[in-house]
């Protein structure tokens, strides 16, 4: 008999987990400035049933990233584009991946160097 295997909320990054008041404790931001971020575009966290604000770990850390951006000087509209820019390398880096894995699973064809393929059929001697 296999294990079971148990996941437990907290560890689905992605699942919205704090309600608004929890979040802006375990950021030390207030709740208007979480409402901002939002309505800025900088976050969107899940919502109940109830429309309420749900917020996952990974909320969590985009908010501290913020935190830190706005530290350094950047004001929202250069928050937003930064991690514009990382989404944008997010996805690329993927892409990259995935093509790499696809030409991997691909048989190598080398080229034959006397058999250039010169117009007319004709053929080169190296």
């Amino acid at each position: 008999m296999g294990l079971a295997v148990v996941t437990t909320p907290w560890t689905q990054p992605g699942r919205g987990l704090f309600s608004i008041s929890v979040a802006a404790e375990l950021t030390g931001l207030h709740p208007q400035t979480l409402r901002i971020y939002e309505r800025e575009g900088l976050l969107d966290p899940a919502r109940s049933p109830g429309g309420t604000r749900r917020y996952s770990t990974e909320d969590i850390g985009r908010l501290q990233q913020i935190m830190a951006l706005t530290a350094d000087g950047l004001n929202l509209a250069g928050v937003r584009r930064v991690l514009e820019l990382q989404e944008e390398t997010r996805q690329l880096h993927a892409e990259i991946a995935r093509l790499k894995a696809a030409a991997r699973s691909r048989p190598v064809h080398k080229a034959s160097p006397h058999h250039v393929g010169l117009a007319g059929g004709q053929e080169t001697a190296g």
